[in-house]
């Protein structure tokens, strides 16, 4: 009997099984990579002014159909549906954002005059494996894949399996965009048929959103063949609060962003670093707010914390929580899973992990925070950088000497100040440790996957405007 993951729709609101999807075979990959390889030689000559119009227009079917796709994001895999339509115009902005700015991204950069001088340029790699994960299924996706497109590559989609209707309609998105056949595709497999497309020489580069060690294996597979891979992993985020901080604005900001998609997101807030000062009243204050939550069917508007994706979340969750209790941790709120039908657990809050346990070292996926007590700022940073992970940090201070430090010596890929950390497009996203390496978005993640190429003249000749 197979024990392979199902390609399935299954609500994780009610448990139900919705839909079924058979995984392709060999036949059906072979011919879809075959179609990407052909796709690519034309896709890569292509106008750049087409490959733009292709991207606007992909942002404009997201804006439309935003409330569509949306419930469908809900359906599989329980984002709040406020919060899933807000994920549908958010992949909007940033197709704006290649359209807009590729044609000055992309324009080739002269260097020096006469004898001697250059141009560098950028040129698409070929066809790029995305393996995406199910927390955001849009967002993830179409932040690899504007910059790719619009760059001239070719994209082949292997979702997560709990969201085979997102990663169709993203497929279908892209058809009625404008992309040419074989231009952007989605497959329907599992993860045991990764290694082999990353093994198949037509495959010339691969990105994935994901844990820790489905990173570490894509990275070794990829690394084997000397293929470019960028790799966002994991992440423990540090919300660092000092005493001259905005409090209330602090704490409730705190709430939203450990809860962020259920707990579900990389970049959400999970080590709150609290100066001892204000510790009583920044946990009491966040304790309130995690416990005022209204759980409940992600498909209510008013709905602010629905449930995980999977029962396997939440078991894993369940695990982290009280094996840390049971080590001396102090359970301030919640800590059990919720006595309802679908995949719910209860906002948690933890206090004073011992060093070694979950809470310490590991990244809790789901609505359960962990409160640290920090001496000084030297403390306070050393806590927030005693962590395998790097992705993102927040620091709240209105010290401006000390809001530089956390600038500076926070070991993240992205920090914020008095705000929330969030991507944009304007901005480069990934992380460092082992939250991953490359960078999505702005202008770094359009050159990810292209040659960055030099070329020099001499005796006379002129490069051509």
């Amino acid at each position: 009997m197979s024990t392979a993951t199902p390609i399935a729709t299954i609500n994780p609101a009610t448990g139900e099984t919705v839909r079924t999807f058979a995984a392709y075979d060999a036949a059906e990959i072979e011919r879809r990579v075959a179609r990407a390889a052909k796709a690519f030689v034309a896709w890569r000559s292509t106008p750049l002014a087409v490959r733009v119009a292709a991207v606007r227009k992909l942002g404009e079917l997201l804006d439309a159909e935003k409330e569509r796709l949306g419930a469908l994001m809900t359906l599989e895999m329980g984002k709040p549906i406020v919060a899933a339509v807000e994920e549908a115009a958010k992949c909007a902005t940033a197709c704006r954002y290649y359209a807009d700015n590729a044609a000055e991204l992309l324009a080739p950069r002269r260097i020096g005059e006469g004898d001697g001088a250059g141009e560098v340029i950028h040129q698409p790699l070929g066809p790029v494996l995305a393996v995406m994960p199910w927390n955001f299924p849009f967002w993830q996706v179409v932040r690899f894949l504007a910059p790719a497109l619009t760059a001239g590559n070719v994209g082949l989609l292997k979702h997560s399996s709990n969201v085979p209707q997102c990663a169709l309609a993203i497929e279908d998105l892209c058809t009625r965009a404008g992309y040419p056949d074989g231009v952007f595709q989605t497959l329907l497999i599992g993860s045991a048929a990764v290694a082999a497309l990353l093994d198949d020489e037509r495959i010339a580069a691969a990105t994935l959103t994901g844990s820790e060690g489905a990173g570490r294996s894509i990275g070794a597979a990829a690394g084997k063949n000397l293929k470019k891979t960028v790799l966002e992993l994991g992440g423990s985020d540090a919300f660092v609060v000092m005493p001259s901080a905005d409090l209330p604005k602090a704490i409730k900001t705190a709430v939203i962003a450990r809860t962020i998609n259920n707990g579900q997101s990389c970049i959400a807030a999970k080590r709150f670093i609290v100066h001892q000062s204000i510790a009583e009243e920044f946990t009491n204050g966040f304790v309130a707010g995690m416990k005022a939550l209204r759980v409940g069917d992600p498909a209510d508007r008013e709905t602010q914390l629905g449930p995980l994706a999977t029962p396997t979340l939440v078991d894993e969750l369940h695990r982290q929580v009280t094996e840390s209790v049971a080590r001396g941790a102090k359970l301030l709120l919640g800590g059990t899973k919720l006595d309802r039908k679908g995949a719910f657990y209860a906002a948690t809050v933890i206090a004073d992990p011992p060093a070694g346990s979950p809470a310490a070292t590991e990244e809790l996926f789901g609505p359960a925070a962990v409160i640290f007590r920090a001496r000084d700022i030297d403390d306070a940073i050393r806590i927030a950088n005693d962590s395998s992970f790097g992705l993102g940090a927040a620091a709240w201070t209105r010290d401006d000497a000390e809001a530089r430090r956390f600038g500076l010596e926070l070991e993240a890929g992205t920090v914020f100040i008095n705000g929330m950390v969030a991507s944009d497009p304007r901005f480069p996203f990934g992380g460092i440790k082992n939250s991953g390496y490359g960078r999505e978005l702005s202008s770094e993640g359009l050159y990810e996957f292209t040659n960055t190429k030099t070329i020099r003249v001499g005796g006379g000749i002129t490069l051509s405007e």
